[in-house]
């Protein structure tokens, strides 16, 4: 049986390197990886081909290739974004465009329909106050698309144009027969984090960064208010999430955008857990006003229940099952705890 050609873009990133070794360990592709930066060791050998480069201008060597998944996981990410507004909708919107303008070419020429999965964010929500925001608790998918982040309006706007080309594009008379379109699918995380990759200052990184500071005896001042709550979920879950959604019979989605969630907890609960497991945990708050921002305007938790239905979705990984077995034993490993 011939293997599946598989993309990753973004592949050097936390859930890029992640996805290609789970997809490496399954067995059955042929991943073609794409970055700006050269593969890390930890991949380098797991992919028959890396495209080194700004995807943006890439993206038109890849209409010789016969991918039959994409996993689009480049993007310029929340804080970054917010200081580099204009480079990071080229990036989050021009390159996602032109990808799901391949996509939907080869789905029609070819009439065989491309999956595409694409990893959103709660950063697509945008809550107007804390009152709201702890009045509201969970929401749906279609609750509260008013983000207020560039990366936030650029993820919404891709989820749009994903489910134009998956359902519009290309449109015929009513008489005619539809073209194939391609099969865009979309999943809204929550804070991800990672065990085994350094938090590389992302605006959910405060959770993650307080460990590590522990860990290694070092001071640490929490950007954010010990009140703050968001939804968090470890890494392996996020793989395993996308996996299950490009498994997923079409003819079983009810949508082309769900959430998924694990966990949901206060910075502070973050805290006490670091000064729990480690004695000399120094962990103070010193909220950064952006910052801080960006994350009250998101969810307190989101409603996964559509995941839930349809693809039998469900995290590995509780609140107590990801700091006990999943992200403390791997901290102490990394420091020598």
């Amino acid at each position: 049986m011939t293997d599946k050609q598989v993309l990753v873009t973004g592949a050097c990133g936390e859930i890029g390197q992640a996805l290609v070794q789970e997809l490496a360990k399954r067995g059955g592709y042929r991943i073609v990886t794409a970055d700006f930066m050269p593969l890390p060791d930890s991949i380098k050998g797991l992919a028959a081909e890396h495209v080194q480069g700004d995807l943006v201008y890439k993206i038109k060597t890849f209409y010789d290739y016969d991918f039959d998944i994409i996993f689009h996981l480049a993007a310029s990410l929340s804080s970054k974004a917010e200081i580099a507004t204009e480079e990071a909708h080229r990036i989050n919107v021009e390159g996602t465009m032109q990808l799901l303008m391949l996509a939907a070419y080869r789905s029609e020429k070819y009439g065989k329909a491309v999956k595409f999965i694409f990893p959103s964010s709660i950063a697509a929500y945008g809550m107007p106050n804390l009152e709201t925001k702890r009045a509201a608790g969970v929401v749906k998918e279609e609750d509260w698309n008013t983000p207020h982040t560039m990366y936030g309006c650029n993820k919404l706007y891709c989820e749009k144009l994903g489910m134009y080309y998956g359902q519009y594009y290309g449109q015929k008379h009513l008489d005619e027969k539809p073209p194939v379109m391609l099969d865009f699918r979309a999943i809204r995380f929550p804070g991800l984090i990672s065990a085994f990759t350094l938090p590389s200052g992302g605006t959910s990184d405060y959770g993650p960064e307080m460990l590590h500071a522990a860990a290694q005896g070092k001071d640490y001042a929490c950007f954010v208010r010990p009140d703050t709550k968001i939804s968090f979920m470890a890494m392996p879950d996020a793989i395993k999430s996308m996996l299950m959604l490009m498994d997923a019979p079409r003819e079983s989605l009810t949508s082309s955008v769900y959430n998924v969630a694990a966990f949901a907890i206060t910075a502070d609960e973050f805290r006490e857990r670091a000064v729990n497991a480690f004695a000399n945990a120094n962990i103070t708050y010193d909220p950064n006003p952006r910052r801080q921002g960006i994350v009250d305007s998101w969810p307190e938790d989101v409603d996964d229940a559509r995941a839930r239905s349809d693809w039998k979705w469900l995290p590995d990984y509780d609140v107590d099952r990801f700091f006990e077995e999943y992200f403390l034993p791997e901290i102490r490993k990394r420091y020598g705890k």
